[in-house]
């Protein structure tokens, strides 16, 4: 069984909303963050010595990073979640599986670090912006019409992308195709049983 290290409002959510997803057995280890600093607790760092989440155990092997969990996960439990190797598909999902947290995660953490820094961070802010709009137009461009990223078929893609747009949903985004898409996953019953299993989670949508 997996254990998932989760701390709330934060990347464990989608590892939790996989595991739903493939109904593979696991059980949360919970973390809250600090209500001062919302940085995690020192706890975590007992467990990985980032002290950072998500971190999963699975018959003894500890794996960080969300990246690497997911396409771990989906190895071992849900191959029908990735496209098969070798075709155009595939190259497509591995590129989304590192855009996630290689790119579109950058100016979102750029914007809440320069944010504590008041005017100091204000020289910042234009190319900020500039980066964040670039990143969320070439997610939204990409999704177009079709409900999920790859083939019109949910994968571990839309499982890493769904944290970049559950935040850009709720920072009011400017693509009604990425809240769409929020929706849509945040409706699937999977999703929502990840979610009742570790509520609060401050990147949900109203309905």
């Amino acid at each position: 069984m997996i254990t998932v290290h989760h701390l709330n409002n934060s990347r464990s959510q989608r590892i939790l909303w996989l595991c739903e997803e493939l109904g593979v057995p696991y059980t949360i280890q919970p973390y809250l963050r600090d209500r001062t600093t919302n940085l995690a607790p020192p706890e975590l760092k007992t467990v990985h010595p980032l002290g950072k989440s998500p971190v999963i155990v699975d018959n003894g092997l500890m794996i960080a990073e969300s990246g690497a969990i997911v396409d771990y996960v989906i190895r071992r439990y849900g191959p029908q979640l990735a496209p098969a190797p070798e075709t155009t598909a595939h190259e497509a999902y591995l590129e989304w599986l590192h855009f996630a947290e290689g790119s579109a995660m950058l100016p979102f953490l750029l914007r809440l670090y320069t944010s504590r820094l008041g005017e100091a961070g204000a020289p910042l802010k234009p190319r900020i912006d500039e980066q964040t709009d670039a990143y969320l137009g070439f997610f939204d461009a990409a999704l177009g019409d079709s409900d999920w990223l790859v083939a019109n078929t949910l994968s571990g893609a839309d499982v890493m992308m769904s944290f970049v747009a559950e935040i850009a949903a709720a920072q009011g985004t400017l693509y009604p195709r990425l809240t769409r898409y929020v929706h849509r996953i945040q409706s699937r019953p999977a999703w929502l049983a990840a979610a009742a299993k570790s509520a609060p989670y401050n990147f949900r949508l109203p309905d």
